[in-house]
């Protein structure tokens, strides 16, 4: 019997004792990798901080890697059967560089966006309050692994310091800068924070199963980045039998997924007016990015409506 047929069959034959024994595995190969990795990634971070090696860099990026797919291997060996569906373009590539926006409805998001990469897309980074820095083990990995660390000021703070705005923006570009030179996908959760239904409430959403979403960090990785990003990615992530938390994952309870990746293009001229700083700017660049960002939008509220009925027809 295969470890994945011990599983299995332990779901099967007891529920119960199966989502122990999965969330078991599941926080010990986290614990193990976390525990085991933070001082390799501390040598190779450090030394790639203070020396600028390139190998010290591959290092930090081969470990995160292998976290990343330990918990890949988690999911597709310790879980139970499942219907996930997921569908995404076949001509991906993990030398190259893209931005990634996709709808936000949970911390899983994160790990499936991960699970579905691996050998596809290059490594996820994604932006992160500055302040997450003094997080063990993790703030540091973000670090080393050049995530965009920012350090975001309040809108009233702003309003009593104007200035801080302006430092907002550079500190976002120099961190966007630490990619330029590398394989990346720059995850943006366009709706700045996880969706419910009194959010959903309370922002008056014209869509029916997303929050409105935000233009600005977008906006700004296209500004500091537009020039050499090999393309734009809409993901579309479904729980049909509704939003689950991280426990949920790694006990096998998320057993309907559906998934929809594609590329989009974004017309050339508001592409080139963001890259000029327009967004930022000139009123026009930035009504006409929320019109597009629209069309985006209403095009992934149709899309989760398809899905759910798909599943629905095949339940």
């Amino acid at each position: 019997m295969t470890l994945k047929n011990f599983y299995q069959k332990l779901h099967h034959t007891s529920p119960t004792l199966g989502k122990a024994v999965s969330f078991a595995t599941a926080t010990g190969v986290i614990a193990t990798n976390s525990i085991g990795g933070a001082l390799p990634l501390w040598l190779m971070g450090t030394t790639k901080v203070f020396t600028g090696s390139q190998v010290a860099d591959d290092t930090v990026i081969k470990i995160a890697k292998h976290w990343i797919n330990s918990n890949n291997a988690v999911i597709d060996i310790a879980l139970p059967e499942r219907d996930w569906r997921i569908e995404m373009p076949t001509d991906l590539d993990e030398n190259k560089q893209y931005l990634l926006i996709c709808n936000h409805q949970s911390w899983v998001d994160t790990s499936i966006v991960q699970y579905i990469s691996q050998d596809r897309l290059p490594l996820t980074r994604f932006f992160t309050k500055h302040s997450l820095l003094y997080l063990p083990i993790v703030g540091q990995a973000f670090y080393f692994l050049d995530f965009p660390m920012m350090r975001r000021h309040s809108k009233k703070r702003i309003a009593s310091n104007p200035e801080l705005k302006e430092q907002n923006l550079i500190e976002a570009k120099r961190a966007c800068e630490l990619l330029k030179d590398k394989p990346f996908t720059l995850l943006n959760y366009l709706e700045g924070t996880r969706f419910n239904k009194k959010k959903h409430q309370l922002q008056h959403s014209p869509y029916q199963h997303l929050l409105t979403p935000r233009a600005g960090g977008l906006s700004l990785a296209i500004r500091t980045l537009g020039h050499q990003i090999d393309g734009i990615l809409d993901m579309t992530i479904v729980y049909p039998d509704g939003i689950p938390n991280y426990v949920d994952l790694w006990k096998g309870d998320i057993k309907r997924l559906g998934v929809h990746m594609r590329r989009i293009d974004m017309p050339e001229a508001l592409y080139h007016a963001i890259e000029q700083g327009g967004y930022d700017n000139d009123e026009a660049t930035k009504q006409s990015m929320f019109a597009w960002l629209d069309q985006v939008w209403q095009q992934k509220d149709e899309r989760i409506s398809q899905i759910l009925k798909d599943f629905q027809s095949s339940s």
